[in-house]
């Protein structure tokens, strides 16, 4: 006899939907709370990913702020942003340009 499943913890339905987000696109941190069913959980988002071993294989440089802004700081930042324009993300500035590049699930 088998036991079923755990179900995800939000951790993993996080990373579960950060791991989906296709090459050269972007989503906002509320955007993966929302496909994660954490309402309202966009600064929980940063706080998993901000909290992922360096290394990881998880795409978490493909996440923004909801105006298309990198917030995270100094070399982190630059580091997201070198990410994001060698998947030929388009950039306004310092700012994705999300008309072109956001997730649309």
């Amino acid at each position: 006899m088998t036991s079923p499943s755990a179900d995800p913890t939000p951790e993993e339905r996080i990373w579960q939907v950060v791991a989906e987000i296709p090459f050269g696109n972007v989503a906002s941190y509320g955007q993966v709370a929302e496909l994660a069913g954490l309402p309202r959980g966009a600064r929980r988002v940063g706080r998993c990913l901000s909290r992922l071993p360096a290394g990881t294989r998880l795409p978490w440089h493909r996440v923004v702020n909801a105006s298309g802004g990198i917030s995270l700081p100094g070399s982190a930042g630059q580091r997201q942003r070198e990410l994001l324009l060698d998947e030929g993300v388009a950039f306004d500035g310092d700012r994705v340009k999300l008309c072109c590049c956001r997730w649309s699930v």
